[in-house]
């Protein structure tokens, strides 16, 4: 998931190289953080977080493939 998240917002944001990612595992959950530049933030957030919401569709979607559960958090 990791990969996944990290691909869809090196392609969003004008400063690829600030974006990092981590992945955690808490009670039988998978959490993603992702951190941008602070100019980078409204591109993933994206007017009333419509790109933030596909990203976790996608995320989610690629989760139910695995049968995990999966959070995105944008910090």
């Amino acid at each position: 998931m990791r990969e996944l998240v990290e691909v869809m917002a090196k392609a969003l944001v004008e400063h690829p190289e600030e974006v990092s990612v981590t992945e955690t595992e808490k009670n039988g959950e998978i959490i993603v953080e992702l951190k941008v530049a602070p100019s980078d933030m409204g591109k993933v957030i994206g007017k009333q977080g419509r790109i933030a919401k596909a990203i976790r569709s996608v995320v989610k979607a690629a989760a139910s493939k695995e049968e995990k559960k999966v959070t995105v958090e944008i910090q």
